[in-house]
């Protein structure tokens, strides 16, 4: 049997496998060992494995993602989160709907410091939801801006998500970080502008909340300090050379660490929870990329990827639109997997089939980023949908689904803006780092 048929029985088998419930990681991991023993050897696929594991789990590297995680969760611990929505609500919450546009600042606020999707979501649902239930919000307009709120922690840096790009794909993880700053913005103020828009034109959906004088807005700034603090020592010190990415991660996480002290907002049980929850999320994210680099060898050793790429040079139709196939395939795929799951189970697959194709690996990697995440408030799988549902079981999945609904069009007119603008995402990294 000819290698690249191999290759394809092994991704059928995959998604196999995760269709009848088997988790992302393991279908991985034995897809890559089954397809490596038929094409080398019994021995090279179990010592591959092995070795695999081993290099993962102890790789100096990836200590970066627990370190990140723990910042996030001290500063959720801490209450940053209610710090930042209260300050993001003093200064938006007269404008129309301008609660459900406090939900989404101050998502992109936490998101600066949280980098999941679903972490976002959780947290600032279980902040926003009561606070606009009690205004009389539409529900759907809620649980819509949680959910799409959620999103930009994929984007905004420091996320988890480019963390694995930037390993799996040998890029710099700086470079990836300050692309995904334009875009996160952009996608926030798109988002933002969408609830201002719908509310204008229908007031009932979300009425202005009171008035806040100037100096109640100015006193609310102490709760953004804290978040943008940790934001500038983590950026600005990768940026400086002051820190290493993992070094980052870890004085992210003790800058978290002392302001909940100092503040006497994280108790002991407190940084027990937070410990707690990094292991957990940090144990399946590396196992994650450990199934993920050996189904990528079992791959490279097929040569499927590189005969791929070969074809499409070949195919008499411009790259344009060979690009839009991949972004195609990448926003049913997110509908249907983890966008994390997603991303690397196929980039082995399209990332040297972009570079083939002459496009930019950051630009790239931040379209189809963004793109994936729409799949987390995509049905029929919509992580961040189901997440609301749980916080707001009344409201149900067909409302939420509504309501996600209503920031279509910013997520287009984004995924738009940085296909035909690339400097979008290429002019601060290329600003910063030539």
């Amino acid at each position: 049997m000819e290698h690249s048929t191999v290759a394809l029985l092994g991704l059928v088998l995959l998604f196999g496998l995760m269709a009848v419930g088997m988790p992302i990681s393991f279908a991985m991991l034995l897809g890559g060992l089954l397809g490596n023993a038929y094409l080398l050897s019994v021995g090279a696929a179990t010592h591959l494995l092995a070795t695999n594991v081993w290099e993962q789990f102890s790789s100096y590297g990836l200590s970066v993602v627990p370190l990140f995680v723990l910042m996030g969760q001290f500063a959720y611990r801490s209450g940053a989160t209610e710090r930042l929505y209260q300050a993001a609500y003093t200064w938006f919450g007269r404008l129309p709907g301008g609660l459900a546009g406090t939900t989404i600042a101050a998502s992109a606020g936490f998101s600066a410091i949280c980098g999941s999707n679903s972490a976002t979501a959780a947290t600032m649902g279980t902040i926003a939801l009561p606070e606009m239930r009690r205004y009389a919000y539409d529900p759907a307009l809620s649980a819509g801006a949680v959910a799409v709120g959620g999103t930009l922690g994929v984007i905004i840096p420091p996320s988890v998500v480019l963390i694995v790009i930037a390993v799996q794909t040998e890029q710099s993880l700086l470079a990836l970080f300050l692309a995904g700053i334009v875009p996160g913005l952009l996608l926030t103020l798109m988002f933002m502008l969408t609830v201002v828009v719908m509310c204008m034109r229908r007031p009932h959906l979300g009425p202005a909340a009171p008035q806040t004088s100037w100096a109640q807005k100015w006193r609310s700034l102490g709760g953004v300090f804290e978040t943008l603090s940790l934001f500038l020592l983590v950026i600005g010190g990768l940026y400086f050379g002051f820190f290493t990415p993992t070094e980052a991660g870890a004085a992210g996480a003790l800058g978290a660490l002392v302001i909940g002290v100092v503040q006497r907002k994280l108790s002991f049980k407190g940084f027990c929870d937070a410990v707690g929850e990094t292991l957990r999320i940090s144990s399946m994210v590396i196992l994650l990329i450990t199934g993920a680099v050996l189904f990528g060898r079992f791959l490279t050793v097929s040569r499927l990827p590189f005969e791929l790429a070969d074809w499409v040079i070949t195919l008499p139709v411009a790259p344009t639109f060979i690009l839009l196939a991949v972004v195609l395939i990448y926003l049913v795929g997110g509908a249907l997997m983890d966008a994390l799951g997603f991303l690397v189970v196929t980039l082995p697959i399209f990332f040297p089939l972009a570079q083939a194709l002459g496009y930019d690996p950051i630009w790239f990697t931040m379209l189809l980023t963004i793109i994936t995440t729409m799949g987390a408030i995509t049905p029929p799988v919509g992580v961040n949908v189901f997440i609301v549902k749980g916080l707001a079981p009344d409201i149900s999945l067909g409302t939420i689904f509504r309501g996600v609904a209503f920031f279509g069009v910013a997520y287009v007119g984004c995924v738009a803006a940085i296909w035909l603008y690339p400097s979008i995402v290429l002019w601060l990294p290329k600003a910063l780092m030539g």
